[in-house]
């Protein structure tokens, strides 16, 4: 029995290591640097010079995080109905190989791409005015506040939805079908018997989005236009500019509290959904 232990142990060894050095020391680390001195005492002083300077990008940060994920929770969950309930299944097929894409695209390259496209002579503008639509001083930048929320949805609009359609495929056909006998119609299906079985896993998808677009930081560098901005954007300023590490990891530990409750549910979730609790 204690072989048997210490073989265990020792297989998970690796792994653990990996974890405590890649990510448990590092983030202790910078908790620890947030709320201490070069001396090593404790102090307030870091959080408060980050609220002082960025409460405006904090707000930002967290308003743009809001309504993309509103966006995404409502364009995966009507992608993942199509593709489960539509009775087309060449479009389904067709819709179901486009929206995949993104999924395969780095956050670099598509912000340098939307970057090109939603730009007062970007792509769009020069398809709408080639097409008559639009005159050239009608056109409009999406650069700033509006093309990161394109840019994050687009991007994860393709993670959303394989988790979501998966959820929604794994249901039990009888009860969709049963449904579907007593007339029922498929939008009547969506909101009443496949919404609420899925909604942990919709929980979990946008949580993990959340913590994604938390840390990106080449598309509000790349599609934002200055200030307010984002926290990642902060952070790589203060510590580029000024090498201010403390309130850096400070807007860091802002940006911790701001996922805590979060990953505490998806945690949780993963657990259940493992038989752990």
């Amino acid at each position: 029995m204690r072989s048997s232990t210490s073989y265990n142990l020792w297989l998970i060894a690796p792994a653990a290591l990996m974890v405590g050095l890649f990510f448990l020391y590092p983030l202790f680390f910078s908790l620890y640097s947030a709320i201490t001195t070069d001396e090593g005492g404790l102090t307030l002083a870091h959080l408060e010079k980050a609220f002082e300077l960025y409460s405006n990008d904090i707000l930002f940060t967290i308003i743009i995080v809001l309504a993309s994920v509103v966006l995404l929770a409502i364009l995966s969950i009507s992608i993942a109905a199509l593709i489960t309930l539509s009775p087309f299944r060449s479009i389904v097929s067709l819709l179901g190989f486009i929206y995949r894409i993104p999924l395969f695209i780095p956050f670099i390259v598509t912000a340098q791409m939307m970057r090109t496209f939603l730009a007062k002579n970007g792509l769009m503008n020069n398809a709408f005015i080639a097409s008559g639509m639009l005159t050239p001083l009608e056109t409009v930048s999406f650069l700033g506040w509006s093309g990161i929320i394109i840019v994050f949805v687009w991007k994860q609009l393709a993670f959303c939805t394989l988790l979501i359609t998966g959820a929604m495929a794994a249901l039990d056909e009888s009860q969709i079908r049963a449904a579907r006998n007593l007339g029922a119609s498929r939008l009547r299906i969506l909101f009443q018997i496949m919404l609420p079985q899925i909604t942990p896993t919709i929980g979990v998808a946008m949580i993990l989005s959340t913590v994604t677009i938390m840390s990106v930081l080449s598309v509000p560098l790349m599609i934002g236009t200055g200030t307010p901005t984002m926290i990642a954007t902060d952070m790589a300023f203060r510590i580029n500019s000024y090498g201010d590490y403390h309130v850096a990891n400070a807007l860091g530990l802002v940006s911790y509290l701001i996922c805590a409750g979060l990953a505490w549910f998806y945690l949780r979730q993963s657990l259940k959904d493992k038989g752990a609790i």
